[in-house]
């Protein structure tokens, strides 16, 4: 954990192009006696996902004892520059003059992060009062996660 003050900071940067969290999945499963239900499951990019953000958060901070207070969290998801657009076009979005305007969404990345981080860096995310999301360009796709007690 990094000091500044009275501050306690936790910052971690997940690498490659950001991702939503996706929609739970139904899927119809019929019993041997012939009753059809449904099974909700989350799909497999999610949860490969959410373990990558576990994997670098034990990582980086190994013994780690979950927030228990109220905590700020900030996130900046950094997508990468389609390779279809044009030079002009690309320099504006690496200056931050155009913004993407395409998936994932703010709220999708949000809920992968704060459910890939529960009971790691913080107890449950009723915890957080004040969140906000950023979505940029840059040419290294990454999300950047700062984490504060308050």
């Amino acid at each position: 954990m990094v000091r500044f003050g009275d501050n306690s900071f936790i910052h971690l940067t997940i690498p490659g192009q950001p991702m939503g969290k996706q929609r739970s999945r139904a899927r119809n499963v019929q019993t041997k006696d012939g009753r059809n239900f449904n099974i909700n499951y989350t799909p497999k990019k999610t949860v490969n996902y959410e373990t990558l953000i576990q994997q670098l958060f034990i990582t980086k901070y190994p013994a780690f004892v979950p927030l228990t207070g109220a905590i700020s969290v900030d996130i900046i998801a950094y997508l990468s520059i389609p390779v279809s657009k044009s030079k002009k076009q690309k320099e504006l979005m690496r200056n931050g003059e155009v913004l993407p305007t395409t998936r994932p969404d703010c709220d999708n990345v949000q809920k992968v992060v704060f459910d890939a981080l529960q009971k790691l860096a913080f107890l449950n995310d009723g915890q957080i009062v004040r969140a906000s999301v950023k979505k940029i360009y840059s040419d290294q796709p990454r999300i950047e996660i700062v984490i504060g007690e308050l």
